[in-house]
């Protein structure tokens, strides 16, 4: 069985679409194929990696890439999510091929005041929001409503 490709976008591909992206696969891994891009990619968002260590998602070890770099490899996706702002969301490429796009605002971490300890907190409510709207997703495509 063929996975349906999911490319989910932010701004730096830093935080975010990281975490998307692994809750999608680790979620629905056997279903779908989910991967991460940055209009501008930066550096993995180090509050990021330790807020999904704490629910034992180790992302450490991933790359940054540009979703420009993605849209001239040619790649087919059936999904692309944004998860920045809407200003952001609308910069990203028209992907061929692409049934599917879709816009899903979150806060950017790298924008969270005050101590580690206080922005990692917030880190985590972001984190919480993701993967509960990846959730949500799922099961709106486990039960399709009719319109």
């Amino acid at each position: 069985m063929t996975k349906d490709r999911v490319l989910f976008v932010c701004v730096h591909n830093s935080a975010r679409s990281q975490m998307a992206a692994a809750f999608l696969n680790q979620l629905a891994g056997e279903r779908y194929e989910a991967e991460s891009a940055g209009l501008e990619p930066g550096v993995l968002n180090p509050l990021v990696v330790d807020a999904m260590k704490l629910i034992n998602i180790d992302i450490s070890r991933n790359k940054t890439q540009s979703v420009f770099d993605v849209y001239k490899s040619n790649r087919l996706f059936a999904y692309v999510v944004t998860v920045c702002d809407e200003a952001s969301g609308e910069r990203c490429p028209i992907f061929p091929g692409v049934t599917k796009r879709m816009h899903w605002s979150f806060p950017d971490p790298s924008k969270l005041q005050g101590s580690h300890e206080e922005k990692l907190k917030q880190a985590v409510v972001i984190r919480d929001q993701i993967k509960s709207r990846i959730e949500e997703w799922l099961r709106e495509l486990a039960h399709p409503t009719k319109e």
